[in-house]
């Protein structure tokens, strides 16, 4: 090897590193002859620790295979080039996309538990590089590393009881020549990075250049080979940093098939789950109640979407109706209601002064701010109650608002109108089939609030507020429909009337009128006469 090259593979003061090569498969050479079959393996096979990445050798099929290994599956896997005693390196590297061991051993299925092969050669190591790994993955694809044993042995209980001790050693020939063959790794990538990290001198530094998802992945690997500092270095890494959803979830199937030491993972579980779990329905509750009495009206919005969102059955946050409770929604309701009544009240008050019926003694909100909030709130609720199948109840609890449905009548129209607003959201609903209702609730709700529609429909279209005019006649019509005859007779009569009398100030059933001629007078004038 070139001094330069000597040069690239030194790292001068911290441990050294290694040399990388590159190998397609065995080459002919003398280095490299086959053993003869009658020498047998020569290898000592030890089973990997019981883990995610090496399930036990002993207790898997490819067991039966102990004997059957060819001797050139643990031989050096090509020539390479010299190291330089001096200052040699303590990782050396080579990699292949081909398979590095004979074509006629096929890799192991997938699936299949890895193995681990050790075998001492005739040759003796030079420098610090005593020990050469070999890694090969289920894809065939394999890696091999030239290590410093000392470092590897003291890394890894793993690899500590393969590896012999050379101070302890009475021949003096230390591991100088030994080879370690790893079978079957399902992340080669992985695995060779775990053991990187072993002779890295900052491995925090290593992490954050590396990223999560890395740092996950060697975490899993430095658990299978008991590399405790990796393991250690991995939590703390990723307990300081994000994670996005997919890095979180990767996590959670991590810690559900690997055990850790708590003391080293608990700051990591204190962020993947709750100590101590609060329940969902109580925290749904206190986010809906701090929605509905916010003051600010641009983040109440932006909160009110926010929560839709999180509730909707069809968001992935929100898997069953375990986090709503249907009774304490309802009561929220009803408080939203009772505080509109209250405000109709105290605007039904006698005026004692100029600017008294915009403003309410004690607060500085004007009057059609205040009721404009309470209605906003209720539609929200109810669109909550839709979406999660529990509005039936909100029509009977609207049909029933009598005292309302009085003071309508007496209130201003800019006041008055956005009572309606919330009828529009119900008869809209119910034109639509998204609630299903017993006949006398429908009933009760037309004969309440159909004529106050009536009246506020003109300022429904000039102040709308996104509300869609042209689906409320539609779907007003429509849920009109659903009444009785009789019923639908008299509601229709008086929609005449009024349409006659104040045109597009009157929303246009002309549609379902004439349905309702056709259901009550064609028809029947044919059954008739049969």
């Amino acid at each position: 090897m070139s001094e330069s090259t000597h040069h690239t593979i030194r790292r001068a003061a911290a441990r050294p590193r290694g040399w990388c090569c590159s190998f397609s498969g065995v080459p002919d050479s003398p280095e490299h002859r086959a053993l003869p079959s009658s020498a047998g393996v020569g290898a000592q096979k030890l089973p990997p620790p019981k883990s995610p990445l090496a399930p036990s050798f002993n207790s898997s099929p490819s067991s039966k295979l102990a004997g059957l290994i060819d001797p050139r599956r643990i031989l050096s896997p090509g020539r390479v080039s010299p190291i330089d005693s001096e200052g040699s390196p303590a990782v050396a590297v080579g990699e292949s996309e081909d398979e590095a061991l004979p074509r006629d051993q096929p890799a192991p299925a997938a699936g299949a538990a890895p193995f681990v092969a050790v075998r001492e050669d005739e040759e003796e190591g030079g420098g610090g590089l005593d020990l050469r790994l070999s890694l090969r993955g289920r894809d065939g694809r394999c890696v091999v590393m030239e290590l410093d044993s000392a470092v590897l042995r003291q890394s890894s209980a793993f690899f500590a009881g393969m590896v012999p001790d050379a101070s302890g050693s009475g021949s003096g020939e230390g591991a100088g020549g030994k080879r370690i063959e790893v079978d079957g790794v399902d992340n080669l990538e992985a695995f060779k990075e775990a053991v990187e990290l072993m002779f890295e001198p900052d491995a925090m530094r290593w992490l954050s250049s590396a990223g999560v998802s890395r740092a996950i992945a060697v975490l899993e690997v430095s658990s299978s080979i008991m590399f405790d500092k990796g393991i250690e270095s991995c939590l703390k890494y990723i307990e300081a940093v994000p994670w996005n959803e997919n890095e979180e979830e990767k996590l959670k199937h991590l810690f559900a098939r690997c055990t850790f030491d708590e003391s080293v993972c608990k700051d990591v579980l204190a962020r993947l789950q709750q100590q101590y779990r609060s329940s969902s329905e109580d925290l749904t509750v206190q986010l809906v109640e701090s929605v509905t009495s916010g003051t600010n009206n641009g983040a109440r919005k932006e909160l009110q979407s926010l929560v839709t969102g999180l509730l909707s059955k069809s968001s992935v946050y929100h898997k069953d109706l375990s986090g709503l409770n249907k009774g304490s929604l309802y009561q929220i309701c009803r408080t939203c209601l009772s505080s509109l009544v209250e405000l109709f009240v105290e605007d039904s008050r006698p005026v004692e002064g100029a600017g008294q019926s915009m403003t309410v003694s004690g607060s500085s909100k004007p009057m059609i701010e205040r009721i404009s909030k309470q209605t906003e709130n209720l539609n929200w609720l109810f669109d909550i109650l839709v979406n999660n199948d529990m509005a039936e109840d909100f029509v009977e609890l609207w049909a029933k608002q009598e005292e309302l449905i009085r003071m309508h009548e007496q209130a201003s129209p800019m006041f008055r109108y956005e009572l309606s607003r919330i009828s529009a959201s119900v008869f809209t609903a119910l034109g639509k089939g998204r609630i299903q209702c017993p006949s006398d609730t429908r009933s009760q709700l037309f004969h309440g609030w159909f004529r106050p529609m009536l009246m506020d429909f003109g300022w429904l279209q000039r102040c709308s507020k996104g509300l869609d005019v042209r689906i409320l006649e539609e779907n007003l019509g429509q849920a009109l429909l659903t009444l009785p005859l009789q019923h639908q007779q008299s509601l229709f009569e008086e929609w005449f009337r009024c349409f006659a009398l104040r045109g597009t100030e009157c929303p246009n059933l002309s549609r379902a009128f004439q349905v309702w001629w056709r259901r009550s007078f064609v028809r029947a004038s044919v059954d008739v006469r049969r």
